[in-house]
């Protein structure tokens, strides 16, 4: 069974997991989503159709993936971008994707938390400061006075 299979949406937007969906989620099992192997694969029709957004919703340990990158001519940072296209998501979501991952990785717990706190929470940090200082000074270049 697929976990999304077992994952039903309501007309009204409210969702129920089965006892599959539901122990997934609950005993935080990572799930390793690969969006373009997905789409080129068929298994999804689309970015926005793919099951990431709704998995991110509901809080399941849902991690971003390439499959394999040179079958599908993409990498790590092009996911992202399709699933900021395609989501609109922020720094603050890719964040949340990279701990998941680090979380998931196949070393000892605390080497997990230290590669978490002391390089990709500082490392999204460092982004989000960029990024700031960049739309700040577009922002005060434009409504600078003209000489």
């Amino acid at each position: 069974m697929r976990i999304i299979d077992d994952i039903r949406v309501r007309d009204d937007g409210t969702v129920e997991l089965g006892r599959l969906a539901a122990y997934v989620r609950d005993k935080r099992v990572p799930l390793e989503l690969c969006p373009s192997s997905n789409l080129q694969t068929g298994a999804a029709a689309s970015y926005t159709e793919h099951p990431i957004g709704l998995l991110r919703r509901l809080h399941f340990r849902a991690t971003v993936n390439t499959d394999n990158r040179l079958m599908s001519h993409t990498t790590l940072s092009r996911e992202f971008e399709h699933l900021v296209d395609a989501f609109g998501y922020t720094l603050d979501d890719m964040q949340w994707f990279s701990v998941n991952a680090m979380k998931s990785a196949f070393i000892p717990f605390d080497e997990r938390l230290a590669m978490i706190n002391d390089v990709v929470k500082p490392g999204y940090a460092e982004l989000k400061s960029e990024w700031l200082f960049r739309q700040t000074a577009s922002t005060s270049d434009s409504t600078a006075p003209e000489d």
